[in-house]
């Protein structure tokens, strides 16, 4: 079972509205290169956003359905991905201080990829929970940032 954990210097709520953007998982899931809404009302149970991964010149559509869901504390995701099989990913924002320690556990349910499963595949998904959790990171910080800037001024004529 990967899991790994990052301290993100924002507030669960903060943290939390970037999680139930289901549009905005391409800016930290790592692999994803779009998202999009597939049915029901994203994070509610049961709803799914769709989301493609391209590898080289091919694109594979897959899906991934709200399994549990507690806002601001934790989200519990299936990943579909078709012959590949499932996993279930769950996502844990605890309050820490001012700050949201954010924990990932990813494991696989079913077909090939729980088939294939091993210390080796394990390493994989650390590595990539690491950047995952670094962008995620990187995008809620950013958002504060890009809030509490001044507007730029523009350039005055010489």
């Amino acid at each position: 079972m990967a899991v790994r954990h990052r301290l993100i210097k924002k507030s669960p709520r903060e943290v939390w509205a970037v999680l139930a953007d289901g549009t905005r998982y391409a800016d930290w899931v790592v692999g994803t290169a779009s998202s999009y809404p597939v049915r029901g009302q994203w994070p509610q149970v049961h709803s799914a956003i769709g989301y493609e991964v391209r590898v080289g010149p091919w694109t594979l559509s897959n899906e991934s359905v709200v399994r549990a869901c507690v806002e601001e504390r934790e989200l519990e995701l299936e990943a579909i991905a078709g012959p590949l099989g499932t996993a279930r990913i769950a996502i844990e924002l605890r309050p820490w201080g001012e700050y949201t320690l954010v924990i990932i556990d990813e494991h696989p349910l079913q077909g090939a990829g729980g088939t294939l499963h091993n210390v080796a595949v394990e390493g994989l998904i650390q590595v990539r929970h690491r950047a995952m959790l670094k962008r995620l990171a990187d995008v809620c910080e950013e958002a504060g940032r890009s809030e509490s800037r001044p507007a730029r001024a523009e350039p005055r004529p010489a």
